[in-house]
């Protein structure tokens, strides 16, 4: 059994997805765009410029993405985010910085917690969203 995250970019993020996965991809190590497939003229879901289904890695995981012109009645949700963790203060930073800017939102600020505790998972954490509405969470650990 292999499960994957799929993200689906549909409403206004609809055509941004190769934009997406360029951003990604160049942002984290060991990251590649494996292989895009587009819809074909008159096929039902999209049209040739956008992509029925797409494979990419960020530091070796795999993912997946589609794009839809359907009127989807949902898009991306903060309730469902990509969890980072690493052990050096400078690659958080780093890439949190580059998803959270250009359009994107700091939900939590990327710190140190202050005397307020660790949440039990960290020294430092954050939550943002990109500009194309995927959240990402940010945990600097120890190891």
């Amino acid at each position: 059994m292999k499960i994957s995250t799929f993200l689906t970019f549909v409403g206004d993020q609809c055509g941004k997805a190769k934009e997406a996965l360029n951003l990604y991809t160049s942002i984290f190590p060991n990251s590649e765009i494996k292989s895009i497939t587009h819809y074909a003229e008159g096929e039902v879901g999209g049209t040739p410029e956008l992509i029925k289904y797409g494979v990419f890695t960020l530091n070796g995981i795999e993912y997946m993405v589609s794009e839809s012109n359907y009127n989807h009645a949902w898009s991306f949700s903060p309730a469902v985010s990509l969890y980072i963790n690493d052990h050096s203060d400078d690659m958080i930073k780093s890439i949190f910085e580059k998803l959270s800017s250009n359009g994107g939102q700091i939900m939590v600020p990327l710190d140190d917690y202050k005397g307020e505790g660790d949440y039990g998972f960290g020294k430092k954490f954050g939550w943002c969203q990109d500009k194309y509405g995927i959240s990402w969470q940010f945990v600097l650990s120890d190891e």
